[in-house]
Formats: structure tokens, C-alpha cells, sequence
């Protein structure tokens, strides 16, 4: 088995872990970076299927994305705005379509009334939020105590606006039913990207997408960290030095090929990962219990391509939306460049629960039927067609990204970032601003790295025969 020895240790070649390899070894820090997949990216893939370029995992772009922007621009990578000249479409609950442009859903007057009002209530809630320390609000136990749907129903019986409203942070973002999490998580989310109101603006959210996919920033990131990057390195084991006991600190890792000593550790994947590695010693009885509270959404990603984006003959920007559809929302899709058309349709929760009770066949057909509610029936006969189904991937089991349960974000949210010994954690799920986004895992990468290095500082000016580990909490 072979040896190696690093400085810091990162489990995870996503836009997290490669991030903080980079600032670390900007400061001088040797690293190397353990990736269980064979490829670089985690929820990050751009591949082609059918002849088709297909961005698998994350893909847009949104101008409040500071970190990500900074980031794209840094590697020399471009950016294209996504296609949205002319209506968008809305399905309604009795079935009927509608055509639209502006923000706002084309519903009856009373209903429009009705969700600008609560937009407003909810756009005040979330300017008090700090998405950094949600559970410091002083309402964090109220809010996280009573499930984003059932807040909702509290504030009117219109079962319309209530749905309209209740999506953009779950079948949209959360992907959990409305009644499996809280008010408080749904404000968070709205946090992470400013306010309420941009969750629901699908041209400012959805704004640009990289030429050649957003894959490419782990990849670009990756490339500069050459040989120290290692891929098919699940790791099994991670013995770590407590300070407390005076032994000093440190991590060896291994996995079925190799052993790594380091001084630091970021784990970079997704919290629902951590139970993969056995800890020697046990992480502490906090740690334990948070984790269990963290769980996956899930949604199916659907690319259909079609030989032309024969919805814009139509007069259609391909942004559609309904919250009685099969797939709740769906977009133009189409990559830059492209004289084909692709749609991106979304199916998400519950919904994705029940199509994978059908077959392949069965599902697809379902699918595309309810695309050709939004676009017509030509939508049911794509060139290609695939299914992003992330619940499968052994090194994800999800998708958008963790949340907690009823109650779980005040309890335990002010320990989702703080080291544990010589171990940092770091990925878009810990995040406050671009929670579940790529941005957010830009910002955890620099964190981590920002921690391990005021650790380090710590450690050069202890006295030698003290080598205790100082731990930057956030």
C-alpha cells in the first residue's frame, strides 16, 4: 500500500475540494486530493449522450453568484445567457394553458393579490435572516418548528397562490414535499439567494450558463493541482489526533490502495457521505446526532433534444411552469452554438418517487407527455432523451443538496461548520450565501482553507514542546 504525505487532506474533487487545494497551495501548503468517483466534478457533469452535450448535474449561473463569477472569470472560461424572447406558459388546475411574460404567474386577480401580499411578508422574514446564522434569529424555533406548507395554509385558504408559492423553495430547490421541512428552511433558502423574490425570478436565478459547461471549473481547478489530485480513492478509514489530549493533531486516512498522513482534513462531499468513513476516534456525540438530521432531496432532470427549438417558432421563450404538472417547471435549454433545441424539464419529490415506481418506457411517456402540455405534442418526440437521476449515484444518493428535517436548522445549524479536531468541512450544503449552489461550495472551499491556514498560523507560533491545535470556528 502506498504512503503519502501532505499537509492537508481533501476528500472531494468537487468545486469545494479542488477550491481549497488551490488556496492552500497558494499559501504554501502541500495537499492532495482524494476523489471516490473517476471523474473530477461530484455534482458537477457535463458528458455526451446520444451525440448530445448534456450538462448531467448543476449548470446556471445567477449575478448575485460573487464567488462563482469570480471563479469562472479567474479560469478564462465564457458564459451565455440563457434563451427567454417571448412567452413563457403556465398550467393552470384545471389543465388550461396559459401564455405570459413578466414575473408573475397569469392567475385571477384575487390570487395575484394574494401571493404579492405573502411575497412581501415572506421577502420581510428573509431580509432578517442572516443565511449564515439562521438559527440566531430570534424566531428560529418558532419558524423551524412549523412546516413551510402549513405556514402558508395559515396565511390563506386560496390553494392556488399557496402552491405557486410553495414550490420555489420545495419542488424547486428543496426538492421535499412542502410538509417535510420548515418555514425556516425555506427562509434560508430564500436567504442564500438574497430574498424570496429571486427564488421565484427565473430570469435573474437561471441567469447565464457556461460555454462547454460548468463542469469545466472543477476540471480547470483539478488540472492545476496535477498528479495530487487521485481519483477512484473512496476513503474507508480516518484516524485523527484530538487536541484536547495533548497528542497534538493530525489525520491518517486510508482507502483500499493508500495511506494518507496529513496534518489537516477537509471533507468536501455531501454531509450525507460522512457516515461512509469509519472515524478512529468516533466523531463527537454532536456530530453524530446533527448528521442524522441531514438528508438528500431528490429530482429527476430530463433533457429532451430536438432537431430545432421548434417551441421558439411558436413565439416561446420555453420557460414553463406549473405546480398540477408532472414536471413543474421546464426551460430552453439549448447549449451555445447549438442549431439543435433542448428543453430541461424538472420532476421533483414526491412525483420523482412515483414515476420510478413505472418503467423506463412507461416514464419517459409520462414525461413527455406532461413537456407537451407546456410545448404541444411535438415535444413527445425528442432525437435524444435523458434522465439526470442522481438518488442512484453511489457518491451523491440526491439532489439539489442536503437539508435538515422538522426542527433539525435551529437545533444543530450553528455546528454545521465548526472543525471537529484537524477536520474542516466544506461543500455547497454548509453554505449561507449560494447554499446548494456551486457558488456556495466556492465559498466553503475558501473558508476551509481560510480555517486550516489561521490554524497553521497557530501552530508556528506554539511553543514546541505545545504543539496544540488551534481551531477557527465560524
Amino acid at each position: 500500500m502506498a504512503d503519502i504525505t501532505r499537509d492537508v487532506l481533501i476528500v472531494g474533487a468537487g468545486a469545494a475540494g479542488t477550491t481549497a487545494a488551490n488556496e492552500l497551495r497558494k499559501a504554501g501548503l502541500s495537499v492532495v486530493v482524494l476523489e471516490a468517483r473517476d471523474r473530477v466534478g461530484g455534482r458537477l457533469w457535463t458528458d455526451v449522450i446520444d451525440g448530445a452535450m448534456l450538462e448531467i448535474g448543476g449548470q446556471w449561473v445567477s449575478p448575485d453568484q460573487d464567488a462563482l463569477i469570480e471563479t469562472i472569470d479567474e479560469l478564462g472560461l465564457e458564459t451565455f445567457s440563457r434563451y427567454r424572447e417571448g412567452d413563457s406558459v403556465y398550467v393552470g388546475p384545471d389543465g388550461t394553458l396559459h401564455r405570459f411574460t413578466g414575473e408573475m404567474f397569469p392567475v385571477s386577480a384575487e390570487t395575484e393579490k394574494v401571493i404579492a401580499e405573502i411575497t412581501e411578508r415572506l421577502d420581510a422574514m428573509v431580509a432578517e435572516i442572516d443565511p449564515d446564522r439562521p438559527y440566531a434569529h430570534p424566531k428560529a424555533a418558532e419558524w423551524d418548528s412549523i412546516t413551510w406548507d402549513a405556514w402558508l395554509r395559515q396565511q390563506t385558504d386560496d390553494d392556488e397562490a399557496v402552491r405557486n408559492l410553495a414550490f420555489a423553495t420545495g419542488s424547486a430547490m428543496l426538492t421535499k414535499p412542502t410538509h417535510a421541512f420548515s418555514l425556516l428552511q425555506s427562509l434560508l433558502m430564500a436567504a442564500s439567494a438574497g430574498s424570496y423574490s429571486h427564488l421565484v425570478d427565473a430570469d435573474f436565478i437561471l441567469d447565464k450558463r457556461v460555454v462547454g459547461g460548468l463542469q469545466q471549473v472543477p476540471l480547470l481547478l483539478a488540472e492545476r493541482l496535477g498528479d495530487d489530485v487521485l481519483l477512484n480513492q473512496p476513503v474507508r478509514t480516518l484516524e485523527w489526533d484530538d487536541p484536547s489530549t495533548g497528542s497534538g493533531a493530525g489525520v491518517t486516512a486510508t482507502t483500499d490502495s493508500l495511506t494518507v498522513r496529513a496534518r489537516y482534513a477537509i471533507l468536501a462531499h455531501a454531509p450525507v457521505l460522512y457516515d461512509r468513513i469509519s472515524f478512529v476516534p468516533s466523531l463527537p456525540r454532536r456530530q453524530h446526532q446533527m448528521h442524522q438530521h441531514l438528508s438528500m432531496g431528490f429530482v429527476i432532470k430530463v433533457h429532451a433534444v430536438y432537431d430545432r427549438p421548434f417551441w421558439r417558432e411558436q413565439g416561446l421563450s420555453g420557460t414553463a411552469f406549473s405546480p398540477y404538472e408532472l414536471s413543474h417547471e421546464a426551460y430552453d435549454n439549448t447549449n451555445h452554438g447549438d442549431e439543435r433545441g433542448t428543453l430541461v424539464g424538472f420532476v421533483s419529490d414526491q412525483n420523482a418517487d412515483d414515476v420510478f415506481e413505472l418503467s423506463a418506457e412507461e416514464r419517459k411517456e409520462r414525461i413527455l407527455e406532461s413537456l407537451s402540455h407546456y410545448y404541444g405534442p411535438e415535444a413527445k418526440n425528442p432525437v435524444v432523451y435523458y434522465e439526470s437521476d442522481w438518488g442512484t449515484e453511489e457518491w451523491t444518493r440526491g439532489a439539489y443538496a442536503a437539508s435538515f428535517d422538522m426542527g433539525g436548522l435551529h437545533r444543530y445549524g450553528k455546528d454545521l461548520r465548526t472543525p471537529v479536531g484537524p477536520i474542516h468541512f466544506a461543500c455547497s450544503d454548509l453554505a449561507g450565501a449560494g447554499y446548494q449552489h456551486v457558488d456556495g461550495a466556492i465559498r466553503m472551499g475558501r473558508l476551509a482553507a481560510a480555517q486550516i491556514l489561521e490554524a497553521d498560523r497557530g501552530d508556528d507560533t506554539a511553543a514546541d514542546d505545545a504543539p496544540e491545535l488551534v481551531v477557527a470556528e465560524v
